[in-house]
């Protein structure tokens, strides 16, 4: 299993699963069965209207009904990862099916100007070298990246670890906790996410550093300190319990989080 270590914008370094080439082959296939099936759409659309027609249209204009819809349909295909990426947060339908995204090496989230930029290339990725460009890079890269990720500063993750607020290993919350750091309700439930994922790793590699370096953002950013003898990991884990607490009015969807660096 190949990994990268990205730091977040909140300097925190997390380690990502690299997506292999399997992975992004099989979201491009569902992007392509997308596609396919627009395009029956538009060729019964055709059909459907002809038989329709009391009068049957000249040739000439069924031509030109055909290759209108046909253009639009080539300009669907060409926006469509650019489009997707930039309002999807990195995934087009494949990748989140998936359960993979484009994530900047930089840490946060990625620009447009880097989804453009893998856009750009794909005519070379795919379009002049058939893809093979692409799959070789992919395979030879430390960071499996294909020619538009290099040149655009991206990888391709795994994000099956990202999970709803609601599913966060919490103790129950009682209706008689009692809060430790109400300013906790500032945080965003990105935040907490990404505070569950410094525990979740401290847990399996027992890196304290993530903890301590993650503590230290939150005291600093909420301008709170921690009592004498609470150390930085049970210091964490009353954060998460305060904000489950002081959110549970919350809906769910308020919960549902797509962004994890």
């Amino acid at each position: 299993m190949q990994t990268i270590t990205i730091t977040t914008a909140q300097n925190i370094d997390i380690e990502y699963e690299l997506a292999g080439i399997g992975d992004r082959f099989l979201a491009r296939l569902i992007d392509y069965a997308i596609f396919l099936g627009i395009y029956m759409a538009f060729i019964v659309t055709v059909l459907v209207t002809e038989s329709q027609n009391t009068k049957p249209l000249p040739p000439s204009e069924l031509r030109t009904g055909y290759f209108l819809m046909l253009g639009i349909w080539l300009l669907m295909c060409v926006a469509y990862d650019l489009v997707c990426e930039v309002f999807y947060n990195g995934q087009t339908v494949g990748k989140r099916a998936l359960k993979i995204k484009v994530a900047s090496i930089g840490g946060g989230r990625s620009t447009v100007g880097q989804y453009l930029l893998r856009w750009v290339f794909r005519v070379l990725d795919f379009g002049v070298t058939g893809g093979s460009a692409a799959i070789v890079s992919v395979a030879l890269t430390e960071n499996r990246q294909r020619i538009g990720d290099i040149v655009a500063g991206t990888v391709v993750v795994k994000v099956a670890s990202s999970t709803k607020f609601d599913d966060l290993a919490f103790t129950p919350i009682t209706s008689d906790y009692e809060v430790q750091y109400p300013v906790i309700s500032q945080l965003t439930d990105a935040d907490v996410l990404l505070i569950h994922d410094v525990i979740k790793h401290f847990n399996r590699t027992r890196n304290s550093a993530m903890v301590y370096k993650m503590a230290v953002q939150i005291k600093r950013h909420l301008g709170i300190t921690s009592p004498a003898g609470v150390n930085e990991y049970q210091f964490l884990e009353t954060v998460l319990h305060d904000y489950k607490y002081l959110t549970a009015g919350k809906s769910e969807s308020d919960g549902v989080i797509s962004n994890l660096i």
